[in-house]
């Protein structure tokens, strides 16, 4: 036994039959609940991640408020470049800066493969903290950015639509390229693992910008390293790919070994399914912006997903994180009519 009250999420990762999909959000912790605001005004980004305390309290707020099946702790992707040397901004309402970005050979001598117990010991903090507070009333979810989307940001510096110097830097530096994304892939699998041995019950694998390559430079400077993290984690718990954007690799992602893929609204179900076959377990698919419409709008788009996707083998979820302007009683509209599903 898992020791959980409700394992719906492990048991559709392990394609085991479910009484109805399970539902959680990306970026449910916080953003749009008015209890995470008035954290988010009184303490800085940094502050909220690296106290155990605060990331526990946003973590389980969603659980308690709006019903989801699954907590994901509270964190950011940018966390290990940081602990690799390099700094990290993250401005309100601006979004991550970091003011030495990576743009030669040179420059890898300003970043390590951490010691991740030592330099992320917060993120295990706040999940073993977590792990307590939930106290098996849902499955914990971990998470890591892809090494693709952080070599993005490490060189271009900032966010980006089109992140043209990361790719450039991949087109004309290509041996450092490849060394850089072999350091956060050796950090990435340190940090997942230690994530799991503090509590987390599945690992998430964010490859916000995988999207942006075309599918022989997926392969190349993203897919790789994917297939690797989670060939490390084999045999420990489920873990969930999401490339946003990089529907055209869904059957390679099937073949990494993970057990869910995660969708963004860009596809039709039957076309996900048929790509990633019947043996993965699919989540999402609902666009975000989609939550501002009338409640029974909601409800009626919710059920059309779920009888697209199937209720065996899926995770009801967005297809991206859900935006800050949401109205709570949407986001509980949405989660509510998985939990209502016939």
């Amino acid at each position: 036994m898992n020791g959980l009250q409700n394992d719906l999420l492990l048991k559709a990762l392990s394609g085991s039959p479910v009484s109805r999909p399970p539902v959680w959000m990306m970026r449910q912790a916080g953003r749009f609940l008015p209890d995470y605001i008035k954290l988010r005004d009184k303490y800085s980004f940094f502050e909220r991640c690296q106290t155990p305390e605060l990331a526990t309290e946003i973590t389980v707020m969603p659980v308690d408020q709006v019903g989801v099946d699954a907590a994901i702790i509270f964190s950011d992707i940018l966390v290990v470049p940081q602990a690799m040397g390099m700094e990290v901004q993250l401005i309100e309402k601006v979004g991550p800066i970091l003011p030495q970005p990576i743009k030669s050979a040179a420059d890898l001598n300003r970043i390590h493969i951490p010691d991740v117990n030592d330099s992320l010991h917060y993120v295990m903090d706040a999940l073993r903290l977590t792990k307590q507070t939930l106290a098996g009333r849902v499955p914990l979810i971990g998470f890591a950015g892809a090494p693709w989307t952080l070599l993005c940001y490490m060189v271009q510096g900032k966010g980006s639509k089109t992140f043209d110097e990361a790719k450039a830097f991949c087109y004309t530096q290509p041996e450092t390229a490849h060394e850089l994304l072999n350091r956060i892939t050796e950090t990435t699998i340190a940090y997942l693992k230690a994530q799991v041995a503090a509590g987390a019950d599945v690992v998430q694998i964010f490859d916000s910008w995988g999207g942006l390559l075309s599918p022989e430079d997926f392969e190349t400077f993203s897919l790789q390293y994917i297939r690797r993290i989670v060939a490390a984690l084999q045999g420990t718990v489920p873990v969930i790919v999401f490339a946003k954007g990089a529907w055209f690799a869904l059957e390679e992602m099937a073949a990494t070994g993970a057990q869910g893929l995660g969708l963004d609204w860009c596809i039709k179900p039957h076309l996900a399914r048929q790509m990633a076959g019947p043996n993965i377990t699919l989540q999402g698919n609902f666009d975000p912006a989609q939550l501002m419409k009338p409640i029974p709008e909601i409800q009626k788009s919710v059920k059309a997903m779920i009888d697209a996707f199937g209720p065996q083998r899926y995770i009801a979820n967005l297809g991206h994180g859900i935006l800050p302007n949401i109205p709570v009683d949407h986001a509980k509209a949405f989660i509510e009519a998985v939990k209502n599903y016939a």
